[in-house]
């Protein structure tokens, strides 16, 4: 078996973090995202994948490279022009001639890929999509299946009447090789829109795969980015977990750093300064008596004395003014600067 990660967004939910660092390849707990997605398919035994980029792709390929030091092998494809999702899988069709798990590139998940795999394969299916549980249906399409857990057809964002489940498409598939065939050449085309319903109306084995307990969330948006670090660092992603919290990294004995914090390699955390429920990048600077609580913050960025960062994201190299608040839902971009005393992002303490 192959994969392909769909990972040639732009990002633009996510700006201004995605302005330098094309999406794929954003720090989640100070790893580059694609490699948790690269870890699912590795426990599943697949070890051929190829990334399937647009938007910077030079950025992705510089920093995970033939993927040898990952424990698999890597290709790279670049579309010509935006192709859509069955279109960038179509494109791929030279390094893909067979079954092939498919991957959305923002989804961050402990599915249990072999599972999944082992029911595809069970039910002679054509194609397989997995579905997610979620509590609001009606701000996504949704998915229902027949009780032997064929596909039955797609309800594309149902007014509140409408919604007679409350499954998702998970942005995970698997597909034989005869699906490619379907997909017409050189042109944008979706799954969703363009082969899904082909596969219905020709009536193919197409089935659904709903797992139990598993942890699924698109990391596209700042709050969802923050929640998914949150998350990991919470211990609620059941089968990812944090190998290493702490690096190497310089802390005066009258710092507070809690458990479940992360800290980077050459980092420097003065007396007095709290670190709290956050991920800190490698080379931060947290001076005297400053706060960072349920916070991000991307490498070489400087928290001025008395300053506080919580609920916020920082990107590369910001500078955080002495006595400065950012607050929640705040997003600075890389090489932010917040001069003394600034309050931004939520209220002042």
């Amino acid at each position: 078996m192959q994969a392909l990660i769909l990972a040639g967004g732009k990002g633009t939910r996510l700006r201004p973090l995605t302005v330098y660092t094309p999406k794929p390849i954003v720090p989640i707990c100070n790893r580059p995202f694609l490699l948790y997605q690269i870890d699912t398919l590795r426990r599943a035994g697949i070890k051929d994948i190829t990334l399937s980029l647009s938007y910077q792709p030079h950025k992705i390929e510089q920093l995970l490279g033939d993927g040898s030091d990952y424990g698999v092998n890597l290709k790279y494809t670049v579309e010509p022009q935006p192709m859509g999702t069955a279109g960038a899988y179509k494109y791929a069709e030279d390094l893909i001639r067979e079954r092939t798990v498919v991957f959305n590139g923002d989804i961050l998940t402990d599915l249990d890929l072999k599972t999944v795999i082992r029911e595809h394969n069970a039910r002679g299916a054509t194609a397989t999509i997995v579905l997610t549980p979620v509590d609001n249906p009606t701000a996504y399409g949704l998915v229902e299946t027949e009780e032997d857990g064929r596909v039955r057809r797609f309800l594309e964002k149902p007014k509140a009447d409408e919604i007679t489940v409350n499954t998702i498409n998970a942005g995970t598939y698997i597909l034989e090789p005869k699906v490619l065939d379907f997909i017409p050449a050189g042109e944008n085309h979706s799954f969703e829109y363009g082969l899904f319903p082909t596969l219905l109306e020709r009536k193919e084995k197409f089935f659904a795969h709903i797992p139990q307990r598993t942890y699924w969330i698109d990391i596209g948006t700042p709050e969802r980015y923050l929640q998914a670090h949150l998350d990991l660092l919470g211990g609620r992603v059941g089968r990812i977990h944090l190998k290493e919290r702490r690096g190497n990294f310089d802390s005066a004995t009258a710092a507070e750093i809690d458990e479940l914090s992360m800290i980077g390699d050459d980092c420097f955390i003065k007396p007095g300064a709290e670190v709290i429920n956050s991920c800190i990048g490698p080379g931060c600077y947290i001076e005297e008596k400053a706060r960072v609580e349920n916070s991000v913050l991307w490498p070489h960025t400087r928290v001025g004395s008395n300053a506080q960062v919580i609920g916020a994201i920082t990107g590369r190299g910001c500078h955080i003014g002495r006595s400065a608040h950012i607050g929640p839902g705040a997003v600075l971009g890389d090489k932010t600067s917040i001069t003394d005393y600034s309050q931004t992002g939520g209220e002042g303490e």
